[in-house]
């Protein structure tokens, strides 16, 4: 950052916030139209060194970066919505604090400060330059069609027996990890169900890979049955655990169980009762469906960009920019050494992949 905008930022006056999720919001007026605002808006962010994330017609976004002794981090989300010339922009905190010690209201107020000293190095005529430079940038009226494109990599036919398979196999290994750390007490909630839902997602990556299945509507049906699964198998592992390690008689898997909910949910000394293990059990599934959604949505995103070339789904998003409708795009891959179904399916299902990509950095 450009030491007048560092010596301006020493100036601000903090407002502090204090709440589960602290934000700073004001209001401004500018004189120029949306395209503009979002052109001027966009170098804003560029000069503030915060990484720009999104925009469309009237709002744009960005992630300021902080870096620490042991990584970097995003520290806040700073958003800014263009409507009838009144701009309003916002500053979030992300991560876990509850107080922002004044730092949203600094980010708030050092953009509305930038944006004005840019918009200031415009005169009319470098204005309407911006413009038109803007509406041809969006509607890549830059872009130059390439004689030709980056042949197809060849894939299989996707195949969902794969991932079911090892999903069984990952199940019945997982499950009995978890029941031997249940029974020796060494089991720790929320970090057991993020440490469970990384597992999946790193064996998933190679499941997706190897059999080239990428249909999320089905793989949901796969995970969710494989988490359920993990979850009595670690019940069933304890059981045959525990008859071994005491040597007890079979009592039968059923019967273990009703004497778990006889006997009551217990930490700490108190006993919470049958429903401590419902509650128990329901916080388990749902703990590790949250962590496993967003880790496998990202793994699948980055399958789905990563074997199609760039410059192949470039090619097809210029002519969805340009409004042609699906068969036309894909008689413009053919055209261009992409004449099979599969990999063309494979092009789209990239261009909607980028745009998840950038709905995942949007993620608060």
């Amino acid at each position: 950052m450009e030491n007048s905008l560092k010596n301006f930022e020493k100036t601000i006056k903090k407002k502090h916030s204090i709440s589960f999720t602290p934000k700073y919001k004001e209001e401004f007026k500018t004189y120029v139209n949306e395209t503009l605002f979002i052109a001027i808006a966009e170098k804003t962010f560029e000069r503030l060194d915060w990484d720009f994330i999104y925009k469309d017609s009237h709002h744009i976004e960005a992630k300021r970066k902080e870096e620490t002794l042991v990584n970097e981090r995003w520290t806040e989300i700073i958003t800014a919505t263009y409507k009838n010339g009144i701009i309003l922009v916002q500053s979030e905190s992300l991560g876990n604090e509850i107080w922002d010690v004044g730092k949203n209201s600094k980010r708030v107020k050092l953009f509305i400060y930038a944006y004005q000293e840019i918009l200031k190095t415009f005169d009319e005529q470098a204005l309407k330059e911006l413009e038109n430079e803007t509406e041809k940038k969006n509607n890549w009226d830059d872009y130059i069609i390439p004689e030709t494109l980056p042949k197809p990599v060849k894939t299989k036919s996707p195949n969902i027996t794969i991932p079911i398979i090892g999903s069984l196999c990952l199940s019945l290994i997982l499950g009995f990890i978890l029941a031997f750390l249940s029974v020796k007490g060494l089991y720790l909630i929320v970090l057991y169900e993020f440490l469970v839902a990384t597992a999946i997602a790193f064996v998933m990556k190679y499941l997706i890979k190897i059999s080239n299945y990428t249909d999320f509507s089905k793989l949901q049906y796969v995970l969710g049955a494989m988490i359920i699964l993990i979850y009595i198998l670690n019940q069933y592992f304890q059981y045959e655990l525990i008859l071994n390690e005491n040597n007890l008689d079979r009592i039968g898997f059923l019967n273990f169980l009703y004497i778990r909910f006889t006997q009551g949910f217990t930490i700490n000394k108190i006993n919470f009762g049958w429903i401590g293990w419902i509650i128990s059990w329901i916080i388990q599934l749902g703990l590790t469906g949250i962590f496993l959604y967003l880790k496998i949505i990202a793994v699948l995103t980055k399958y789905i960009i990563g074997r199609v070339p760039i410059e192949v789904v470039d090619f097809a998003y210029y002519h969805l920019v340009k409004e042609k409708s699906e068969e036309q795009i894909r008689s413009e891959l053919a055209k261009k050494g992409w004449p099979d179904k599969k990999n063309q399916d494979e092009v789209l299902e990239a261009i909607g992949g980028w745009q998840n990509a950038t709905e995942l950095n949007r993620v608060k």
